[in-house]
């Protein structure tokens, strides 16, 4: 996912645009991108920023102090809703997005 145009608002006007109808909004896919933030992130190397949390309608990011000063940045998976507006507005790139991919439970035989 490239977010530096902007953040999903899940409008489905991609898939209506798509020509090939490889995009389909009437599917129930699930939206499994999920953010990582690297090392680069301003408050994990001191420079206070907190852009990423400002803009997360669903709080799914908070800071949390650490030695020294520094904030590191926590996510919550399970409220993050993949739309990319952290990612839209870091001014480090810091954060990318990548799919997480279902977990594999044992079937029973």
């Amino acid at each position: 996912m490239d977010f530096t145009h902007g953040l999903c608002t899940f409008c489905s006007e991609c898939a209506n645009a798509c020509p090939t109808g490889a995009l389909d909004p009437l599917l129930d896919l699930d939206w499994n991108w999920k953010p990582a933030i690297s090392q680069t992130c301003f408050s994990q190397i001191g420079v206070t920023c907190r852009s990423c949390e400002d803009v997360c309608d669903q709080n799914a990011i908070r800071f949390k102090l650490r030695l020294g000063g520094r904030s590191e940045p926590q996510i919550d998976f399970d409220s993050c809703s993949g739309c990319g507006a952290c990612a839209h507005v870091c001014p480090a790139n810091a954060v990318t997005f990548k799919q997480s991919q279902p977990e594999m439970s044992e079937a029973i035989t």
